[in-house]
């Protein structure tokens, strides 16, 4: 699979003016790394999502339940780190088009998520990179749920 096959021109490749997303002009970056407030005033936005906190008291954002993205808590993890779902093949073309916004580390490695540097995402990628998160948490929460007994 190619990059190109993803469809997903908005958060790695190229942008409209040749620039590459993610960095650069264009949408505002994140000032801060640790700025979950961005990330939540984004997240919000999208139906049906829940602002809360993990139980090791870091923020969160859910949608019926299921995670959708949070910051990175694991000690692999940089500061000021955001982790999303997405799928496998998708996460390594981001981690390899952008290594200096995306990245994983063995602990995260096994799972459908990729880590994002908040201080090097704009928020326009963000915005993209946090609505397929909420498609992923969408349909595994659809799975999860069983049908009500008549």
């Amino acid at each position: 699979m190619s990059f190109a096959d993803t469809g997903l021109s908005w958060a790695v490749g190229k942008g409209v003016r040749g620039r590459r997303m993610g960095t650069g002009e264009g949408s505002p970056q994140i000032q801060e790394a640790n700025d979950f407030e961005v990330v939540r005033r984004i997240g919000l936005a999208l139906p049906g999502v829940e602002a809360s906190t993990k139980y090791d008291g870091s923020p969160v954002l859910k949608v019926d339940g299921v995670f959708v993205a949070g910051l990175a808590m694991h000690a692999s993890a940089e500061p000021g780190t955001l982790v999303v779902r997405a799928r496998i093949e998708e996460r390594d073309l981001f981690v390899e088009e952008a290594p200096e916004t995306y990245y994983l580390t063995d602990y995260y490695r096994s799972y459908p998520l990729v880590l994002v540097r908040l201080a090097r995402i704009r928020e326009d990628a963000l915005r993209d990179l946090l609505t397929v998160s909420w498609r992923m948490a969408k349909a595994k929460g659809k799975k999860r749920r069983r049908p009500e007994p008549l």
